[in-house]
């Protein structure tokens, strides 16, 4: 069976239209004026007329021409060939790819398991994308350029120096379209932030554009560890800081960026620490 057959299948009712989005959207909370940070799914939608471009133009009316949009576009095809294991390639194709992958190109280089939603609006009108070789994040409308400009290109690319905090200290709200707690990348932020027992760096490296020539880079970068992030969302979710609702045929989860990345610290010191402690 055809993505678009199981879509219709597991379609309830009516077709996902971006006029239902909206009206759904809107019951969930999201208003007008929202800075907003998305992780979505289209598949979890069910079947959607007009596809990708429909739910974008559904978040774009719903938070109206003062809101702004932020969806992560990471590249992950661009790290170094000998960290990989999703599939990982011989040893003897490293050093090739190193010298001849295209480098990071924020107006062409594709998404990378980000799904369909975020890598159609990578290339929509109007949306910037920010410089990271490898967790760049997309964004559109008014606060769009206060917060991917900001972004380094050097370490730790998901910390103090990203998108991620300029929209903590936006105050931002996070929306959950179809996907759990372990595609929400604000908990790496939390990672980053916790004095949690364990953490461990890693030397990663990118190709980019310098001066106009290509360079492959190098950079300082946190191990991430997402494989408690489900329980910790929960914990997250128990606590009542979450709106939850029905977005089409998907569960969403729209919750404030401070208040998560907060509980996350809190959450990861305490249970890391324990689970270090045997």
């Amino acid at each position: 069976m055809s993505s678009e057959a199981k879509a219709i299948e597991n379609t309830k009712g009516l077709p996902v239209t971006s006029r239902s989005m909206i009206e759904d959207l809107g019951s969930l909370g999201v208003d007008p004026g929202n800075v907003l940070l998305i992780h979505s799914s289209l598949s979890a939608l069910g079947w959607v007329c007009g596809g990708a471009p429909a739910v974008i133009n559904a978040l774009l009316e719903t938070v109206g021409p003062t809101g702004t949009i932020v969806m992560p576009s990471h590249s992950t095809q661009l790290t170094d060939p000998a960290s990989w294991n999703s599939p990982p390639v011989p040893d003897s194709w490293w050093q090739i790819i190193r010298e001849q992958a295209l480098p990071y190109n924020p107006a062409i280089t594709p998404t990378r398991r980000m799904g369909a939603i975020a890598e159609a609006f990578r290339s929509w009108p109007g949306v910037m994308r920010s410089a990271h070789p490898l967790f760049s994040f997309s964004a559109h409308g008014p606060r769009a350029e206060e917060i991917v400009s900001w972004h380094s290109v050097k370490d730790f690319g998901l910390g103090e120096q990203s998108p991620l905090a300029r929209l903590y200290d936006l105050d931002a709200s996070i929306l959950l379209l179809g996907v759990g707690f372990d595609k929400n990348t604000s908990l790496h932020l939390s990672e980053y932030r916790s004095i949690c027992p364990g953490k461990k760096f890693t030397t990663e490296g990118a190709p980019v554009l310098f001066e106009g020539r290509r360079a492959w880079i190098t950079m300082q970068e946190l191990e991430f560890d997402s494989s408690d992030f489900v329980a910790l969302g929960q914990d997250f979710l128990a606590k009542g800081f979450v709106k939850a609702a029905r977005v089409a045929n998907a569960d969403a989860y729209l919750m404030k960026a401070r208040e998560l990345i907060d509980f996350g610290v809190s959450w990861l010191n305490e249970h890391r620490r324990h689970k270090a402690d045997g």
